[in-house]
């Protein structure tokens, strides 16, 4: 630790002598450093958005990164686990910026002892707003304004060709698999972007916004009659071994379901709504993957 404590009294007080732009972030409006050259991140979302920019990252935790990322991350040094960082190993890094949030929130006060840590937490109460509003931070944080307005307007056209796909397509219900076991996701949860910015009915209005869901059985799921099940399967998204979603949905309640009778499951990247939610580009497979289910296909 005393190593540690060395190593903070070299890396902040340079960083605090650079020139900074107010920016917004989850715990709102914050001076950070302009342009900053060396930046580590921590969180997800933040890490997939950054890499659609094009700002190289120094650092990063020890995690298998979404698949789409694997390539940019493959030769970025890591410090630790989300969870545990080696603060040590980070600090020797010498980041001009440290961006954290969503799992890595809890670590702010212990980060902003290594160097300037910025919270860019995405909270999904309204994904496509926090998602436009980081990308907008991030283009003026590393002078990149205008990639990020292109982000911007891509993700408003794919919003609005989802948006015309669902439509009038009938009601959607969100299953989250773990193992065996299944969870349902509603307008007011996590995952209710879905519901909420595409127009997109509920098969079940009311669900407890738990940030793992409704725990459910397949009797409700069944009573319930979605027209379509979208499903998250988080053992995948984290690597976790046990029964595959697909496994675990395969049985008579599920397929006597309209869902099910007519091929209207819909398996969602896990890695991009589990863990790099809020990101651009995660934003945008999904949106895709959504298009490409919904479209030409008759409630």
């Amino acid at each position: 630790m005393k190593r540690v404590l060395c190593a903070l009294a070299l890396v902040v007080p340079v960083a605090l002598q650079a020139q900074t732009v107010q920016i917004d972030t989850a715990a709102g409006p914050v001076d950070a450093p302009e342009n900053p050259a060396t930046v580590v991140a921590l969180d997800f979302a933040a890490i997939d958005t950054l890499n659609a920019l094009q700002v190289p990252l120094v650092g990063r935790p020890d995690f298998t990164p979404p698949a789409f990322l694997t390539e940019a991350l493959a030769d970025v040094p890591t410090f630790g686990t989300l969870f545990e960082p080696d603060f040590e190993a980070l600090a020797a890094m010498a980041p001009d910026l440290i961006v954290a949030g969503g799992r890595s929130q809890t670590q702010l006060p212990m980060l902003s002892k290594v160097a300037p840590t910025l919270d860019m937490t995405i909270d999904g109460s309204d994904l496509i707003r926090q998602t436009e509003d980081r990308i907008d931070a991030y283009g003026l944080l590393f002078a990149k304004t205008d990639q990020a307005d292109t982000l911007k307007r891509r993700i408003d056209a794919a919003l609005a060709s989802t948006t015309a796909a669902v439509a009038d397509k009938g009601d959607a219900m969100i299953l989250l698999t773990n193992g065996g076991k299944i969870s349902a996701y509603g307008a007011n949860s996590r995952f209710g972007w879905i519901h909420n910015a595409l127009n997109l009915p509920e098969a079940y209005p009311g669900l407890v916004a738990e940030t793992h869901g409704e725990a459910v059985s397949f009797e409700f799921v069944a009573k319930a009659d979605p027209d379509w099940i979208l499903v998250i399967d988080r053992g995948a998204a984290v690597g976790q071994g046990g029964e595959a979603a697909a496994a675990t949905l395969d049985n008579p309640l599920i397929a006597g379901t309209t869902a099910g009778k007519n091929g209207h499951i819909v398996y969602l990247d896990p890695a991009a709504m589990y863990l790099s939610s809020g990101g651009y580009q995660s934003l945008m497979l999904v949106l895709g993957q959504l298009t490409e289910a919904f479209a030409g296909q008759n409630s």
